[in-house]
């Protein structure tokens, strides 16, 4: 699917609510895990779990930037039975894991969901399809041991900020079913997020609204034209996309609004249930924003969004 010229800013808009089927592939019973802890406000970090604990497939080495990884922080209690796996930006060249990672892990505890915080390899080391690997074993692995977490296989969602919002969006584009004949019942589930929530994301690896680092890091480089337009996810908006929550800036200089935009469009053209905010000023990187009194309004309607389709309890943890 081709972008068509959708040039307009748009502030506070919503699509359809129209379903989509989930398509989720469960497997067989996987072998009883311990699953981390953590308070209801995740102050502190869990151990990181290997996702592939006897090595990575593609592993240059044995360091830890070798090992992708998911934290796993577990609210006090889950009434919806939701999870969200956490995808940090930084280019793909580095990752914030505190700002963009474990701060909103204790968010989504505070609100009674689950947090993954996936920890993917990065560039200039590793290149595509790599990181996107990485981000559908965490959601296989996630929905595998569901029960041990305290959800259900169908309320897996992925948040992602700036590059771990394309990661977001990719996995969003790019997934599979699973593999029912594997002898690894991780990779017998889907890799399908159910939901996902894009904070001031790239998009497109295109020009003229192209994120070049994002581009340089994850592609090389030289990337063959292939390649960039097989990871532009405006280009793979389907109708089984997942549905989408956008939050961006207008003034964002370092991955431009437009990434918002088109996938939004795509989103609407296709019937998958889209909600995005744009807001005037605010740049890049703001996270959650809990001190920016002109961003800060952007988490009360993703909860809100996430409440209005089951994702969240009406009342905060405790």
């Amino acid at each position: 699917m081709r972008r068509s010229g959708f040039l307009a800013v748009i502030a506070f808009v919503t699509s359809g609510a129209m379903g989509l089927a989930q398509g989720n592939v469960v497997a067989p019973p996987v072998p009883q895990v311990t699953a981390p802890q953590s308070s209801a406000t995740a102050t502190t970090s869990p151990a990181p779990m290997l996702l592939w604990p006897g090595g990575a497939p593609g592993a240059q080495g044995s360091a830890d930037e070798d090992k992708p990884t998911l934290t796993v922080y577990l609210p006090a209690s889950n009434p919806t039975k939701t999870a969200v796996v956490i995808a940090p930006g930084g280019g793909y060249q580095h990752l914030s894991m505190v700002h963009e990672g474990s701060e909103v892990a204790a968010w989504l505890n505070a609100r009674g969901v689950a947090a993954f915080v996936l920890k993917y390899r990065l560039g200039m080391k590793y290149h595509n399809p790599i990181e996107l690997e990485d981000a559908q074993r965490a959601i296989r692995t996630v929905r595998a041991r569901a029960a041990d977490y305290g959800v259900v296989p169908d309320h897996i969602g992925m948040w992602g900020f700036s590059a771990g919002g394309h990661l977001t969006a990719s996995a969003g584009t790019h997934f599979d079913a699973g593999d029912a004949a594997s002898s690894d019942a991780i990779e017998q589930q889907s890799s399908r997020p159910d939901f996902l929530i894009l904070a001031y994301p790239v998009i497109t690896l295109e020009a003229p609204y192209v994120h070049k680092g994002s581009r340089l890091y994850l592609l090389g480089q030289t990337p063959e034209q292939s390649d960039v337009d097989a990871l532009s996810a405006e280009l793979h908006v389907t109708a089984q996309t997942p549905p989408t929550f956008l939050f961006s800036t207008t003034d964002d200089r370092t991955v431009p609004v437009m990434n918002s935009v088109m996938f939004y469009e795509g989103l609407v053209k296709v019937g998958v249930p889209a909600e995005m905010h744009i807001f005037q000023h605010g740049g890049h990187g703001s996270g959650l924003a809990p001190t920016n009194p002109q961003l800060s309004p952007w988490t009360e309607m993703l909860i809100k969004w996430m409440r209005e389709r089951g994702y969240a309890a009406e009342a905060d943890a405790k």
